[in-house]
């Protein structure tokens, strides 16, 4: 009983080997389109100079967190699946959890700011150009990856902090806040605490401030007079409000809640499309939806 687990099993998804070689194989396919998708944008933006705009700046830190996040996930995932790589120390374990929670702390910071640029440009068209200069807008992004990972330092530091003393079985392909608490031996009230604080701070502020941006987005949009004018306004936010909308309703569902009560097989679906579906739509969801990225492409 004094002894302490220094190393953990996750288990991955059941089934029989053919289905687990199968969805190996989709998880590569789909981290490869993710890789590319995002890097795409990148190297886009850096080369077409009608791109070099705020919007695209944002954009550009978002394709670079997704590669990443997605990176953090998917290649041992499929070590994981296919059985050769089942295993994960308890220091790596925390270092996973740290850098996923902060990547997608930054992602809700960015799309905020992201939110907050498109009220600008929508509401302020006149004045946009002062108001969102470069200046302050490598700020905020700069603002977004710092509160993201400041963010999560003293959860992971209280994470670090549990005992285990078995079992060492984690039902998940990565290192998660349930996980953990589920399998710690000791008091697990203060990481249940900063971890609905922290969700609260984060999730919920970054969500209100990307609504009320979106409320005052789309009642301007609604005094344009002309239809034209009206459709244009609106498809330079539409694929911002998509991924917006995707990202809050998974991550709220993960995090924001009292206590780790959530099914983890439930946490498991939702964990797969919050971290390696959503990195793939995004590039496809921008490209897609807005003219300036396929003119440039």
């Amino acid at each position: 009983n004094g002894t302490s687990v220094e190393e953990f099993i996750l288990l991955g998804f059941p089934g029989t080997w053919q289905s687990r070689v199968s969805l190996v194989v989709v998880f590569a396919l789909m981290y490869t389109l993710t890789v590319i998708g995002n890097a795409s944008i990148i190297a886009l933006v850096w080369r077409s100079r009608n791109l070099h705009t705020p919007m695209y700046f944002f954009l550009c830190n978002l394709s670079f967190l997704e590669i990443w996040y997605t990176t953090g996930v998917v290649p041992k995932a499929m070590g994981v699946m296919l059985g050769t790589s089942q295993t994960i120390s308890f220091s790596v374990c925390i270092l996973q959890l740290f850098f996923l929670l902060s990547l997608g702390s930054t992602e809700c910071f960015l799309l905020s700011v992201m939110a907050y640029d498109r009220y600008l440009a929508i509401c302020y068209p006149l004045r946009y150009s002062s108001l969102m200069n470069s200046v302050l807008s490598l700020r905020l992004a700069l603002s977004s990856w710092l509160g993201g990972f400041l963010s999560i330092s003293l959860l992971a530091f209280l994470t670090s902090r549990l005992t285990f003393c078995g079992p060492d079985v984690i039902n998940h392909f990565l290192c998660d806040i349930d996980s953990c608490l589920a399998l710690s031996c000791s008091d697990t009230w203060p990481v249940e605490l900063a971890t609905f604080l922290v969700s609260i701070i984060v999730v919920v502020a970054s969500c209100v401030v990307t609504l009320v941006s979106y409320m005052y987005i789309i009642s301007s949009i609604l005094r344009i007079q002309s239809v034209h004018g009206r459709k244009k306004a609106f498809s330079t936010c539409s694929a911002h409000l998509s991924v917006v909308t995707i990202w809050y309703g998974s991550t709220m569902f993960l995090y924001v809640k009292p206590s780790a009560q959530n099914s983890l097989d439930l946490n498991k679906i939702v964990n797969t499309f919050n971290t390696v579906v959503t990195p793939l739509l995004n590039p496809f969801i921008y490209t897609l939806r807005n003219k300036e990225v396929k003119l440039a492409l």
